[in-house]
């Protein structure tokens, strides 16, 4: 099993080709949906990684390929500009799923 990238930048992209994971690079919602329906049509791949600014341009198409597919593993990724996520989100999340406060 491999891992495969679909990164809205080179440098993620040439970062991840140095630690071995091949990818492509995209801009737009159709070529994510090509390039995501290319590699989880892929017997080889049982990673797929996104980078996160996909997650908050297309939730819906991210979402909705969660849900249809178990395999191969879709996990998005902080790109070059890091994590758009605030400090405490694990924290504020687990309030969120169990209603109590941490």
């Amino acid at each position: 099993m491999k891992m495969f990238l679909i990164s809205d930048n080179v440098d993620t992209l040439t970062g991840m080709r140095l630690s071995g994971v091949d990818g492509v690079v995209v801009h737009e919602r159709d070529e994510l949906r090509k390039a995501i329906e290319d590699a989880m049509n892929d017997a080889d791949v049982g990673i797929v990684l996104l980078t996160e600014k996909f997650g908050r341009e297309f939730p819906d198409l991210i979402d909705e390929i969660k849900l249809e597919r178990t395999t191969p593993l879709l996990i998005e990724i902080p790109d070059r500009h890091g994590t758009g996520r605030k400090k405490d989100f694990i924290t504020s999340y687990v309030n969120e799923a169990i209603g109590l406060k941490l």
